[in-house]
């Protein structure tokens, strides 16, 4: 029978690599941004949008004098958005969709 060999070293792990920005770059870097029920947000308050992508579609919004904090409710039945700023909750459908 043949000897054992010695355990190989392992190799280190290799850093994460962080997630792709969905948003374009044009943007800059959001302020806040995040995901529930397989939608994502970003919100940039110096030039006023709010960027969702929803089922691989990517939306922007118009988001006025709104400053976007976070999610405050993500319906997975009906996927409606509503989002938490200085002014109270903001629903999505309230705000001037760009495109």
């Amino acid at each position: 029978m043949k000897p054992m060999e010695p355990m190989k070293p392992m190799e280190p792990m290799k850093p994460m690599k962080g997630m792709e920005p969905f948003w374009p770059k044009d943007l800059g870097d959001p302020s806040t941004s995040g995901s529930q029920n397989g939608m994502k947000y970003a919100f940039f308050p110096d030039k006023h949008r709010l960027v969702i992508e929803r089922d691989g579609q990517l939306s922007t919004y118009d988001s006025g004098d709104h400053r976007i904090g976070g999610v405050a409710q993500a319906d997975g039945a009906t996927k409606s958005l509503t989002f938490t700023s200085q002014n109270g909750d903001v629903d999505l459908g309230s705000l001037k969709k760009l495109d």
